[in-house]
């Protein structure tokens, strides 16, 4: 007998009719003597048309109210995978983010799980009752929270870990992780096993398949992750046999080393942020991050021009950085308020950008990978607008237009096409 926890994305749960699927999905483990919980999302679209309605209603709207009204998506699915267990026989009982509880941090709509209360729910599932969770939310003293899009991965894997899961296996709309996007690239491969560092960099540079929060959180944990097809068909093999992506230790790689780069993520979602005629002083650039921090709001490239110096006047340079494009009013509004401590002259924004990224362990004892990054995109006349790395990770900001070329070039520039398109 195995404990597993189960997540199913919205595509999955899109109607009735693939809700029973999924019912019948999870029927299969229960019935093998297996200890189940499933984390379920949303059905697909029903977030983005819930947030629609918050942006309507206030464009800087609290992001309490917020929370309140996007975590219905959720609780929605959960009570309907719940009803169409009992229905085809499975005791199943829903399991609400204030019932577990799922305590969080009070960053609302971007809040952090700080502990799971599972007492009550291992018993539950030690009689044989499977537990449906909403993921993506739960609760701040009293108050619903929610963990940011993509947020029911990081539920997922948060109570696995909670509950020491043998396995957590997150069905999704696609068959595993891919070094590339296939809609762009037909010719990706689909990979056997990823480190929990390759997927964290992948999915923090734009990479759908998780949210990065959940790779990260799996990484802390240890906790072995299967990225699986929810449309594989009612005869198709038990989750521990089929052939999706694992998520795990470089322990459990053997020559890590051997394959350079593991693939190339784009990220559309971007905004750059370029503040002209920052003050070159001490304590200048602090001054633009820190009001941004303690908004909430995540900063990823940076860029600071050497400091320049006209006539008669003090040095000053130039500041680029980019954002979430979700970010981007309250970023404007959070400088905009700070201004005179800034001191800086003008604000100029541009959304019409994307970030490219290459990632791959092998990184650490190969030299010259971004050197080919860089000859590929000048030759093909693709501008670099900024530069970001880590020990396993080389990204660039080009225009957004250009994205997909980048990818294919990319892709093919280091070997990472495969043989034929069945492979």
């Amino acid at each position: 007998m195995a404990r597993i926890v189960m997540k199913f994305g919205g595509t999955s749960m899109a109607g009735i009719e693939r809700i029973r699927n999924v019912a019948a999905r999870v029927k299969r483990e229960w019935d093998a003597g297996n200890q189940v919980a499933v984390v379920v999302s949303a059905m697909a679209g029903e977030t983005d048309r819930l947030v629609n309605f918050c942006r309507e209603a206030s464009s800087l709207y609290d992001p309490r109210e917020y929370d309140v009204v996007v975590a219905s998506g959720e609780q929605i699915t959960s009570g309907l995978l719940a009803m169409t267990l009992q229905a085809i026989g499975v005791p199943a009982r829903s399991w609400l983010g204030w019932q577990l509880p799922v305590n969080t941090d009070g960053a609302f709509a971007k809040a952090r799980i700080g502990d799971i209360e599972t007492g009550p729910l291992l018993a539950s599932m030690a009689a044989g009752e499977v537990a449906v969770i909403p993921g993506f939310q739960g609760l701040h003293e009293g108050r619903i929270t929610t963990l940011g899009r993509g947020g029911s991965d990081t539920s997922a894997v948060a109570v696995a870990a909670a509950v020491k899961a043998d396995r957590c296996d997150i069905y999704t709309d696609v068959d595993g992780v891919y070094t590339t996007d296939p809609r762009i690239v037909p010719r990706a491969r689909k990979l056997k096993k990823v480190t929990y560092e390759e997927m964290l960099e992948l999915a923090s540079v734009g990479a759908k398949v998780l949210q990065t929060r959940s790779v990260g959180l799996a990484m802390k944990e240890q906790v072995r992750v299967q990225v699986l097809s929810s449309f594989t068909g009612e005869n198709a093999p038990m989750a521990d046999t089929l052939p999706g992506t694992m998520i795990v230790g470089e322990e459990e790689i053997q020559d890590v080393e051997s394959q350079l780069i593991t693939g190339i993520a784009h990220d559309k979602n971007e905004a750059k942020i370029t503040l002209v005629a920052v003050p070159d002083k001490p304590g200048a650039v602090a001054s633009i991050f820190n009001p941004l921090a303690e908004a909430n709001i995540n900063v990823d490239m940076i860029i600071q021009n050497i400091a320049h110096q006209s006539a008669g006047s003090a040095s000053a340079t130039d500041v680029t950085f980019t954002v979430p494009s979700a970010d981007l009013a309250r970023s404007i509004e959070t400088l905009n308020q700070s201004k005179a401590e800034i001191g800086f002259a003008e604000l100029l924004q541009d959304t019409r950008v994307a970030k490219i990224s290459v990632v791959g362990v092998g990184m650490r004892s190969h030299a010259g990978v971004a050197a080919t990054m860089f000859k590929t995109l000048g030759a093909r006349g693709i501008n670099i607008q900024a530069i970001t790395t880590s020990e396993i990770k080389v990204s660039v900001l080009i225009d957004e237009d250009e994205t997909e070329l980048a990818v294919r070039v990319l892709h093919t520039a280091y070997g990472l096409d495969a043989e034929d398109t069945a492979a």
